[in-house]
C-alpha cells in the first residue's frame, strides 16, 4: 500500500511541475561565475532512488562525468560543497515508466549494499558521506523497498556552489540550474554527451565574453 501511494504522489508531483521527456538545454548563455569557477562536485540527484535492477547505475554515472570533466581539465574536483564553485546534478533515465527502487538512503553516500538471499533480497547502508554533504547521516535512515516513477532520459544539471556564493545558505541545488542537459544517453560512458554539451556552452559564452570586452577596448 505504501508503495503504491508513493508512487501515485510522484506522479501527481511530476504532472504539475511540467516534466520534461525530451532533449533539453537551457540558458545558452552563462554567467560570469561558470566561466570563472575553479572547483567542481559531482553529486546524483538526492531525489532519484536506488534501482534494484542497476543499483550502481547512478554512481557509474557519476564517476563517468567526473572523469569526462577531469578529461575537459578546466575545472578541479571538489569533493564537498564549501570547497565548490559548481555542483552538477545527474540523474540517469530509466527505460520503465515505473521501476521498483530502493528509499530511505543518502544517494550520495557509500554505495548501497544490495544481496540476494534464499528469502528475497537483503539491503544494507553503510555510513558516512562528503563533508559538507547537506543530506541526512545514513544513521538515521532505514532503507525501504519501494517504486518509482522516473525519467527516461538522463539528465545533468549545473547549479553555483557555495565557494563560489560566500553568502549562500543550505543547499545551493534546491534552486533552478543556471544551465541543463537532458537527453538520453547523456550520461553514457565513456564520450558522456552531456559534458561535451556543457563545454560547448562555456566555450560559446567565453567567446562572447572575449567580443564584448573587444568592443569595450577603445
Amino acid at each position: 500500500m505504501v508503495c503504491r501511494m508513493r508512487v501515485i504522489v510522484v506522479a501527481l508531483l511530476l504532472s504539475l511541475t511540467g516534466f520534461v521527456t525530451a532533449k533539453e538545454k537551457t540558458k545558452t548563455t552563462l554567467p560570469a561565475y561558470v566561466l570563472d569557477a575553479k572547483t567542481v562536485m559531482v553529486m546524483i540527484d538526492p531525489d532519484a532512488g536506488i534501482s534494484m535492477s542497476d543499483p550502481g547505475g547512478n554512481r557509474t554515472a557519476q564517476s563517468d562525468v567526473e572523469k569526462a570533466l577531469l578529461k575537459w581539465g578546466r575545472y578541479t574536483p571538489a569533493i564537498s560543497m564549501p570547497m565548490a564553485d559548481l555542483i552538477v546534478v545527474i540523474r540517469k533515465g530509466s527505460e520503465k515508466a515505473v521501476q521498483p527502487t530502493i528509499g530511505g538512503v543518502p544517494t550520495n553516500d557509500r554505495p548501497v549494499v544490495v544481496n540476494p538471499t534464499d528469502t528475497g533480497i537483503h539491503i544494507g547502508a553503510q555510513k558516512g558521506h562528503p563533508p559538507g554533504d547537506t543530506q541526512v547521516d545514513a544513521s538515521n535512515t532505514k532503507p525501504s523497498q519501494g517504486a518509482e516513477v522516473g525519467p527516461r532520459e538522463d539528465s545533468f544539471a549545473v547549479y553555483q556552489g557555495q565557494a563560489g556564493n560566500q553568502g549562500q545558505t543550505g543547499d545551493p541545488t534546491v534552486g533552478v540550474p543556471v544551465w541543463r542537459y537532458v537527453a538520453k544517453n547523456a550520461l553514457r560512458s565513456p564520450e558522456v554527451p552531456a559534458v561535451g554539451e556543457f563545454r560547448k556552452a562555456v566555450e560559446e559564452a567565453l567567446k562572447q565574453q572575449q567580443q564584448q570586452q573587444k568592443k569595450k577596448t577603445p
